[in-house]
């Protein structure tokens, strides 16, 4: 592949997933009593600090990602945000019919952007980021003889 199409293809993955942390988050500001009352009947504790923990996460990890700022530790914070989170409200183990197998779903489509994220974690955001703007800058603000 070649480096402007890779370069493309890393944003484009970026925008993708960044995407769906932004709009959830924004989504639930859209519906907080909705969402705590969920968050509640999951047994999640503290719900009146995790829920604008989760907020905050989602729309600032997604913005980070968006934009390829600090992007391997936004990743990596979304990463397992998303581990505990598909495992707490996707338990398909304990529906049953329909409803267990739309949370079989729901589990695997968390799991693959898991495995987006981890692209990101490993490779970075790419050239096309403040974090490549940043090394670039930082680099020639280095002196010849320390680098």
């Amino acid at each position: 592949m070649s480096n402007a199409l890779n370069n493309s293809v890393t944003l484009a993955s970026r925008i993708l997933i960044s995407a769906i942390f932004i709009i959830s988050g924004l989504g639930k500001i859209a519906a907080l009593s909705m969402v705590a009352g969920a968050m509640h009947a999951a047994g999640v504790p503290l719900v009146s600090a995790a829920l604008p923990l989760t907020i905050l996460l989602e729309v600032v990890g997604g913005l980070a990602l968006l934009v390829g700022f600090r992007a391997r530790t936004a990743a990596t914070l979304l990463g397992a945000f998303l581990v505990v989170v598909t495992f707490v409200f996707h338990n398909f183990w304990a529906a049953s019919g329909a409803a267990a197998q739309l949370q079989f779903i729901e589990f695997l489509k968390n799991f693959a952007i898991l495995g987006g994220l981890l692209r990101i974690v490993a490779d970075g955001a790419g050239p096309l980021s403040i974090d490549a703007r940043t090394r670039i800058h930082s680099r020639l603000a280095t002196p010849a003889h320390a680098r």
